[in-house]
């Protein structure tokens, strides 16, 4: 064999071999850290069994009127991530978060994550709870999930509120993700490595230390999980699903868009659409990212507040 070739043949033997020294170190250290972790996550909510396994519900305040958060895909605490608007809409209202299987503190599950199923669930939570009366708000994907509930339960949904909620038809929606791909990273821990250069992403000035903290231990342990990867893998299905279908003309709908959208330059006139097809739709945009709650959490409130006084006199 020639030096050249050996030398490269040789160099080539070193660098998979690092990498697979490194690959075993990630997928190891993967594995005690998610252990050691399990212990420091803190509970919050509470339990309610539906087809088997645990739900985690949130309920804070105790105003007249129920508003039920559902959450955007994979959000790893939906309580946590919805505290900013919660603390404030408690004030005057009951505020019921529901984290769906495989988010927050909530069990995984194997049975399907399609929006027929996922509504079916949320829905089974609730009437556990004794909440049959709600304006739904959503985040992202709950918009789809939303047009369902809606449609499904007509007589407990008084409104629907959106905040950069998802709508069908949506560009982008029939992307297939490399589902596999993820859960090969997953497993051999770069997802954790690559989350600990990241950080969580939520605004220090927003959210506390100790809040980040618990976030950041329930996406290690929820992000690309089993029942995360399925419903990934079922995500432009549940889109296609969705085409032609549309909210109650007579359902209230207030959505909270993202006013200049870079990658979507169609992204709010699809919502002034939505709105425009039920009697009473609003749309606000917002300058901001897809989030909103995130940062803008107080206008979110105060709109809402105003709206509802307009357009739902019996809240008052």
């Amino acid at each position: 064999m020639k030096k050249p070739v050996k030398r490269v043949l040789i160099a080539l033997t070193s660098v998979v071999a690092v990498i697979a020294v490194g690959l075993a170190a990630t997928t190891v250290g993967n594995a005690v850290a998610t252990a050691v972790e399990q212990d420091r996550i803190e509970p919050y909510g509470q339990k309610v069994m539906v087809d088997g396994h645990e739900m985690n519900v949130s309920i804070t305040g105790d105003g007249p009127e129920d508003i039920v958060l559902l959450p955007g895909f994979g959000t790893a605490s939906p309580v946590l991530d919805f505290q900013p608007l919660v603390d404030d809409l408690a004030k005057d209202h009951r505020v019921i978060v529901v984290e769906p299987f495989g988010y927050g503190l909530s069990d995984g599950t194997d049975r399907a994550r399609t929006t027929d199923n996922i509504v079916t669930e949320t829905h089974d939570a609730l009437q556990q709870l004794g909440i049959d009366d709600y304006v739904l708000m959503g985040h992202s994907i709950a918009g789809i999930y939303g047009i369902q509930f809606a449609n499904r339960y007509p007589d407990e949904v008084r409104a629907f509120v959106g905040i950069d909620s998802s709508v069908p038809g949506q560009p982008g929606s029939d992307t297939e993700l490399p589902v596999g791909l993820f859960g090969a990273a997953k497993k051999l821990g770069l997802v954790r490595l690559i989350a600990s250069f990241r950080g969580t992403g939520y605004d220090d000035a927003v959210y506390p230390a100790q809040t980040q903290e618990q976030i950041a231990l329930l996406t290690n342990r929820n992000t690309l999980s089993p029942t995360y990867l399925n419903a990934m893998s079922l995500l432009s299905a549940n889109f296609e699903d969705a085409l032609g279908t549309s909210f109650p003309e007579d359902l209230p709908l207030l959505l909270f868009v993202v006013a200049n959208n870079p990658t979507y330059p169609t992204w709010l006139g699809l919502h002034e659409e939505q709105a425009a097809a039920v009697d009473d739709g609003t749309v606000v945009p917002i300058d901001g990212e897809h989030y909103l709650h995130h940062a803008h959490a107080q206008q979110i409130v105060d709109d809402f507040r105003s709206w509802e006084r307009t357009r739902m006199p019996s809240a008052e």
